[in-house]
């Protein structure tokens, strides 16, 4: 079983991570069966979004689920917006499979497969991009911003939730351990992230951060909901070669010791944030946002 406490906790700086973007969608493929068995993080994050969306009063007519997964936001995005046409956008194959399957007969939903840094849509077409947790599965987010800037239209919006760098340093630290290669995405902090976005031509970027604490009872059923999410390693700088069981079982003993008595405990820096279309773009030169020239919401959870 699980266990999940939420509480307010401010970021630090990370290096950027490379992903192997093939392997990002072979491990979504091959969990989309699965995914809604081990998306409790997705909730909590699709929760918050559709909280912060609440009070947003703007007249969409398209409105993409950018990292769709198997439509569980979709299906929301649907309902909150009832007079715009859905697009659900993900990398893989399967999970837009899923997110067709949970749709209405008379759903607008259209299902597209597409890189989120290359989406197949008109300058200015869209009104709304949603995306929860697809941040860190983009290698390049400036590229990413610079795309979610030349879809939205003048005052479209982009709302998203990521991870902060104080995410999973547990396991992290656990494979520290045993050896010298990357076994976890390193995620942006919400200033560089701000410093992407007002590059990009994005205006008005407002972020929020919440911590998100899962605990386990054992070192298997992480693993399992690793796999069953599908958030594998697929750095493209990892150790390719088998993981022996020696070095597995270095990895549980560690993490057995980072949780009250025999359980494990994971942290997880939740990012909540928005910005808004039609800002000038800015394709080269240096960009720096003072921390102080963020807006950061309060949070009530």
């Amino acid at each position: 079983m699980f266990r999940l406490t939420i509480t307010q906790h401010l970021s630090v700086l990370t290096p950027k991570h490379s992903l192997n973007i093939v392997d990002v969608r072979r491990r979504f493929d091959r969990a989309a069966r699965s995914f809604d068995t081990a998306d409790f993080v997705h909730s909590v994050t699709r929760d918050g979004l559709f909280a912060r969306l609440q009070p947003v009063v703007i007249d969409a007519h398209v409105v993409v689920d950018l990292g769709c997964a198997t439509g569980s936001a979709t299906r929301r995005l649907a309902q909150r917006f009832r007079g715009a046409k859905i697009m659900a956008v993900d990398l893989s194959r399967h999970m837009l499979e899923a997110c067709r399957a949970k749709q209405g007969w008379f759903s607008k939903v259209r299902a597209i497969q597409a890189d989120a840094s290359a989406l197949p849509f008109a300058d200015r077409s869209i009104d709304i991009v949603f995306a929860n947790l697809m941040l860190p599965w983009a290698d390049d987010p400036v590229k990413l911003a610079e795309e979610m800037s030349r879809v939205l239209r003048q005052d479209g919006l982009f709302v998203f939730a990521t991870l902060g760098p104080d995410s999973l340093l547990e396991l992290r630290d656990a494979w520290a351990d045993v050896d010298e290669y990357q076994h976890v995405n390193r995620f942006l902090d919400m200033h560089d992230i701000g410093d992407s976005l007002v590059r990009a031509g994005l205006r008005d970027p407002v972020l929020d951060v919440d911590r998100l604490t899962v605990t386990y009872d054992t070192a298997a059923m992480l693993f399992r909901d690793l796999t069953a999410s599908g958030a594998r390693n697929a750095l493209a700088n990892r150790n390719h070669s088998l993981v022996g069981k020696g070095r597995l079982d270095a990895v549980r003993k560690h993490l057995e010791r980072s949780g009250p008595g025999d359980t494990i405990s994971l942290n997880l820096e939740l990012v909540y944030g928005h910005c808004w279309g039609s800002g000038s773009h800015r394709s080269s030169g240096d960009v720096h946002i003072d921390p102080a020239a963020i807006s950061i919401r309060s949070s009530s959870t």
